[in-house]
């Protein structure tokens, strides 16, 4: 008989790009996006769970132009009419299935439409430190007008909703620009042919790399990087070049100052000078609801996104500096971007939709509040009720049940105790804020020993040894006592 071939293990691994989260992460971000929805809600949006799969037809936007369309999403092929059924894809990002929603079922919605949603996205791209395949988008949308007045919101809310997660204000900025001034400056550069506008838009999302003289040398003939390599430029000539630069360091003391000089930048063109006038149109109705530029200011060398976008175009920068891996400083950069794309749903209806959003990186704000040390690492865990007496388990059951219909999380030892201090330990590595003890002689006294575990880590991190062994960290109190004392330490370590 036939030795039948053992099967290796499979390895206990993540696949590459993606990660597990844990108590705390989860917890936390589940917060978040509470507090998120509770000020998207309270803005009059209404919430959307789309599919998580969607077609490839209808993501195909973002593809690459290839023959198997599975680079920058996860694709596969249904497995019908003999390989010609269709190619779905786990959703790259939130927007393009909104369109396809709103396609879909936009005769049973109101016009305008105003949708937020929140959920992982899945990135078929190469991974690298921080960026993961699988990641937690937030966006908030309205859809079916041009007013400017849905663009000031969703500013106005950016800023309503950083300030309610925790982002005090004067660490954060969200800075507004306009892909129709962009236009306009090419228009009055005579820039034209896709091939040179791309290369230029290209050159322009440099500008925060290489500054106003870099992005000089590429629009022109080329430069050397930091390497000694030589990239190539654009070729334009200085005058055509000039109106980009005006463009692009056209940011002024104040709202007014910034138009003005934007204004001479688009020069003749129409389509320029309507973009400023949306843009100023947004500063007006901001500045009426109070929302001045210590929060949101007006600037051009926002460009990140310009070539995706049809009109006005967000971002929210944190300010704040934080030490990279190397312990450099830097600041923390963007955590979410956004803008008028005026065009999408039209690739379903054939008809243009007016339609602008945001879109908040969860992950990213997460990382932001325990670099400021506004969140901590590990979130608090449950009072642990300890067990004395395997014969008693009833009893501290019933603690249990006291603890949690206060109101408090609470859970009992179900571990098998060697000793006294294995429960304890289980306590400490859930972070417990209280363990409570009741042996036979706490029963038959009519007390409980709670031990503050908060105050019991301060003392042994600073304590002298006399301090430590006087144990103010354990506390004996009359059992009918033990929800309002351990109320008491709970809410001591949330302050």
């Amino acid at each position: 008989m036939a030795k039948v071939k053992k099967q290796p293990r499979p390895k206990a691994e993540t696949p590459k790009g993606f990660r597990d989260y844990f108590g705390a992460e989860v917890t936390q971000r589940a917060e978040m996006l509470r507090t998120i929805a509770g000020v998207y809600h309270r803005y009059g949006f209404d919430a959307l769970e789309s599919s998580a799969v969607e077609t490839v037809e209808a993501l195909g936007k973002f593809l690459p132009d290839v023959d198997r369309p599975n680079e920058g999403v996860f694709a596969w092929q249904e497995a019908e009419d003999e390989g010609k059924g269709d190619w779905l894809a786990l959703r790259y990002d939130m927007t393009a299935p909104l369109a396809r929603v709103y396609a879909q079922h936009r005769n049973d919605l109101p016009t305008p439409y105003r949708r937020y949603t929140m959920g992982p996205v899945w990135r078929n791209e190469k991974p690298g430190p921080g960026r993961f395949r699988q990641f937690y988008q937030c966006d908030a949308d309205t859809v079916g007008t041009s007013s400017m007045a849905a663009d000031a919101e969703i500013c106005a809310m950016l800023a309503d909703t950083l300030e309610a997660v925790g982002i005090a204000r004067g660490d954060y900025l969200i800075r507004v620009n306009n892909r129709k001034v962009l236009n306009g400056v090419l228009e009055a550069a005579g820039i034209d042919g896709d091939a040179t506008r791309d290369a230029v838009l290209r050159t322009i999302d440099k500008f925060d790399k290489v500054g106003e003289a870099g992005v000089r040398e590429l629009l022109g003939q080329g430069r050397l990087d930091a390497s000694g390599a030589y990239i190539d430029g654009v070729g334009l000539s200085p005058a055509q070049a000039a109106p980009v630069l005006a463009f692009l360091t056209s940011k002024g003391a104040a709202a007014g100052e910034t138009l003005a000089n934007l204004r001479a930048a688009v020069g003749e063109s129409d389509f320029g000078a309507e973009g400023v006038a949306e843009l100023q149109a947004i500063a007006d109705l901001l500045e009426a609801q109070g929302y001045g530029p210590d929060r949101i200011v007006i600037d051009p060398s926002v460009v990140r996104g310009l070539g995706y976008y049809t009109g006005p175009v967000f971002e929210a920068e944190l300010t704040f500096e934080i030490l990279d891996e190397k312990g450099r400083t830097r600041q923390f950069g963007s955590v979410a971007g956004g803008g008028r794309y005026d065009d999408l749903v039209k690739r379903f209806t054939g008809q243009a939709v007016p339609a602008t959003g945001i879109s908040i990186g969860v992950d990213r704000l997460l990382a932001a509040l325990h670099a400021k040390g506004r969140i901590s690492a590990e979130a608090r865990g449950p009072v642990v009720v300890t067990v004395m007496d395997r014969d008693r388990m009833a009893d501290y059951q019933a603690m249990v049940a006291e603890l949690r219909l206060a109101g408090l999380r609470a859970e009992g030892y179900l571990g098998n105790p060697k000793n006294f201090g294995t429960p304890l330990t289980y306590a400490d590595k859930r972070h417990s804020p209280a363990a409570v003890i009741e042996g036979a002689d706490e029963k038959a006294r009519g007390v409980v020993q709670i031990k503050d575990l908060i105050l019991g880590a301060e003392i042994a991190a600073q304590a002298t040894l006399e301090e430590w062994q006087e144990n103010p960290s354990q506390i004996e109190v009359p059992r009918a006592e033990l929800v309002a004392r351990v109320r008491e330490i709970v809410e001591r370590g949330q302050s």
